[in-house]
């Protein structure tokens, strides 16, 4: 396709998510346009996708080790959490403006997401969130994510694999935490408490909102007799 096609990019993206209309959504018609944006002209230069994606765990791990020197630093953590996300943008929309998506590349996406997770719960750790907290945000991310991945494996998408808070929201909240604990070093420890805190509870409904729709959609298949 013409790397420069923006419809024909939105079309393409809607095919590839369950045909979801991508025009019936402004917020996500103008992450789509941004990721396009920095997207076209990679593709047009020949940069893999992968590279785009390896790029971006590069930046995630960078997070956490940033956010954890403490002071004003977790500014320049949020700000890389920035990065993070429209990079991961970014590098799906170089997959489909050169139709170049592979299963390898998509198992390396999902792999520098959860070190993106993993990361941003390392730098509020480190900035003074309880350790059982930010374990339990972990645990959970990992093993909502995981459920995601096992359905999918078993033919389940589209809705079936859509939860209200997902990775967008953990950007968005561990972003924010560490964001308010740069902007105010003195209470960066009660900030990073609430981030967690409020991460934990929705990774806790997501998952439980993944295994029900899960459920639903795989209950009434013929059982596997070799598991």
């Amino acid at each position: 396709m013409d790397v420069d096609d923006l419809e024909g990019y939105f079309d393409r993206w809607s095919r590839a998510h369950g045909g979801y209309d991508v025009r019936s959504s402004r917020p996500t018609m103008a992450w789509l346009r941004l990721a396009h944006r920095f997207g076209a002209p990679l593709a047009r230069r020949g940069v893999s996708p992968t590279a785009v994606t390896v790029v971006g765990g590069v930046v995630a791990v960078a997070v956490g080790a940033v956010a954890a020197l403490g002071g004003r630093w977790p500014l320049l953590a949020a700000a890389l959490v920035v990065v993070v996300a429209v990079l991961d943008g970014v590098d799906g929309a170089v997959a489909q403006l050169t139709d170049s998506s592979t299963a390898w590349g998509r198992v390396v996406d999902q792999l520098v997401d959860r070190i993106g997770d993993l990361s941003m719960i390392v730098g509020l750790w480190a900035l003074g969130a309880p350790g059982p907290l930010c374990a339990a945000a972990a645990v959970l991310t990992l093993l909502g994510e995981g459920v995601r991945a096992g359905a999918a494996a078993e033919g389940v998408g589209g809705v079936g694999l859509v939860s209200f808070p997902e990775r967008p929201a953990r950007l968005v909240i561990g972003g924010v935490g560490l964001f308010a604990a740069g902007v105010v070093p003195a209470v960066a420890a009660t900030t990073v408490t609430v981030a967690a805190g409020i991460w934990t509870v929705l990774t806790v409904v997501a998952t439980v909102q993944l295994v029900v729709n899960v459920r639903r959609h795989l209950r009434g298949r013929p059982r596997n007799l070799g598991d």
